[in-house]
């Protein structure tokens, strides 16, 4: 049987999946078998498993760390917002329909319970150490009766549980009173200790306060964990995006449009790892600007987020742009706005039946009911983005959409896949313009392959008179690194002879 820990915190955004993260690495450094798990996310970034199935960025990240293959059963229940107070919902992988949070909360979270249970059962039977993660607060006491993330996990498995507080956002001392007063008291009880995160100050200056803490709740104050920037470890949502800085003086600029359902923005977190690019995200009201590449997101809700381009004027400054040379990229969601016209004839994401796009690409989506969930291995075509001839370059990604994509007569596609889900294909995906300045992909994860990421850049750099760089980054090699500087650091800062204690292990 597995040894649970929990971590739960005062709110949400307090450091939950980063700390899990940590835990994951610490654990699998010091020789266990561990696994992450999280029964109900509710995020726009996911990812496919192997096996075609839908789940949470963050147990990806921590599946990672513990050295696994990412699957399912770490995250049964993915919630993914759609616009209008609703909610896409998957069940251990595939869609089971759109709820409103009333819908879900009132009806259909307790009827999901047996599904967590079941892969719980799983996890347990398999692995050595579970580290648990839970969602927002566990004080929410509207929510609490139909929780299924929370202290009913943590009951179920009699797991012991960290609370954590974001000391940088200020109340943590009384977020961690005010969250311990509010539970009940076998959930009080359940709770072994405090981690406060994100702190930026002298140690010795928060001592007095930390003591306040452990007098006043009766609880150990396990450890008090520094901010840490640059994590280079994918973000859970997009509350993160406030927090993510545009790097200073490098050769290249890429803009992301920060559409309002914009998903799966970890495609480029490995752009901004480059040292000669600099990600900017254009936020509502923002220009643009005059950036050597511009992107179109993912989108949960691709017809809302083509209207909003609209509204705030960006198909304009984008066929400006596009006229004086700036190239354009579209992934999934994005790709679809680029062409001439989506139809929504069974209102699978919204209200409406059909919208123009931007008429950057000649093709017409139709969204279906079914959802398209596949890992992928394709090679690029001849002639591609930007004149690149990468033609039979390997690369792999995954595919999330709804949409059928259609491509007009005068169209080029950008990839041939062979390979879904472990099955053999024979596809077409994406599209590139003929004069190499608009391209169109389903393909997720298509700057994690790193000469295909470098090639591109190298053509931007020569468009501006700068000399290609040789040297590639290897993502996946400084994705591994992140995780030991992280698990290093939480290491240094929390009390981990006293979490052993805690979960009756020897550490």
């Amino acid at each position: 049987m597995a040894k649970p820990v929990m971590i739960q915190g005062t709110s949400s955004h307090v450091g939950k999946s980063i700390l899990t993260t940590a835990l994951c690495r610490i654990f699998l450094q010091d020789g266990f078998q561990v696994v992450p798990f999280k029964a109900q996310n509710m995020a726009l970034n996911s990812y496919v498993t192997k096996t075609g199935e839908e789940m949470g960025r963050a147990q990806v990240a921590q599946a990672e760390a513990a050295g696994l293959e990412p699957m399912v059963e770490m995250n049964p229940v993915l919630l993914k917002p759609t616009g209008n107070a609703k909610s896409q919902v998957i069940l251990k992988g595939s869609p089971v329909g759109n709820m409103s949070a009333a819908e879900y909360h009132n009806g259909y979270s307790l009827k999901a319970l047996h599904v967590v249970e079941e892969c719980l059962k799983k996890l347990d039977r398999e692995y050595e150490i579970m580290v648990i993660e839970g969602a927002g607060s566990p004080a929410e006491v509207n929510l609490k009766a139909n929780d299924i993330v929370n202290m009913r996990i943590a009951k179920l498995l009699q797991a012991p549980v960290l609370l954590v507080a974001d000391i940088d956002r200020g109340g943590a001392l009384a977020a961690v009173v005010g969250t311990l007063e509010l539970l009940e008291p076998e959930e009080r009880e359940l709770v072994k200790g405090i981690i406060i995160n994100k702190f930026r100050g002298d140690i010795r200056l928060l001592q007095p306060a930390l003591e306040f803490l452990e007098q006043k709740t009766g609880k150990p104050v396990l450890g008090v964990i520094p901010h840490l920037e640059r994590l280079g470890i994918d973000d859970e949502d997009s509350v993160s995006l406030d927090e993510k800085k545009t790097a200073s003086q490098r050769d290249l600029e890429i803009a992301v449009i920060r559409t309002p359902k914009i998903s799966n923005f970890t495609d480029f977190d490995v752009l901004a790892g480059e040292s000669d690019v600099a990600i900017r995200y254009v936020k509502r009201g923002e220009a643009i600007g005059q950036p050597d590449l511009i992107i179109l997101p993912g989108s949960k809700n691709t017809l809302e987020d083509l209207l909003y381009l609209k509204e705030m004027g960006y198909d304009r400054e984008l066929e400006r742009l596009l006229a004086a040379g700036t190239p354009v990229i579209g992934i999934c969601g994005g790709y679809q706005m680029l062409g001439k016209e989506i139809l929504d004839p069974e209102h699978t994401e919204s209200e409406l039946e059909s919208a123009a796009g931007l008429g950057l690409l000649d093709t017409v989506t139709t969204f279906a009911a079914d959802k398209v969930t596949h890992q992928v291995s394709a090679t690029c075509n001849g002639a591609g983005f930007l004149g690149i001839d990468a033609a039979g370059l390997p690369v792999t990604g995954y595919e999330i959409h709804m949409g059928r994509t259609e491509f007009g007569e005068t169209v080029q596609s950008a990839f041939s896949i062979h390979r879904r889900s472990e099955q053999e294909v024979a596809c077409q995906d994406g599209v590139v313009r003929r004069d190499g300045l608009v391209m169109g992909t389903y393909i997720h994860g298509i700057f994690d392959n790193d000469q295909y990421r470098r090639a591109i850049l190298n053509a931007l750099r020569e468009r501006k008179g700068l000399a290609r760089l040789d040297s590639m980054s290897n993502s996946r090699a400084e994705k591994q690194a992140s995780y030991n500087r992280l698990a290093d650091t939480v290491r240094t800062h929390l009390d981990m002879a006293a979490l052993y204690r805690i979960m009756g292990l020897r550490g």
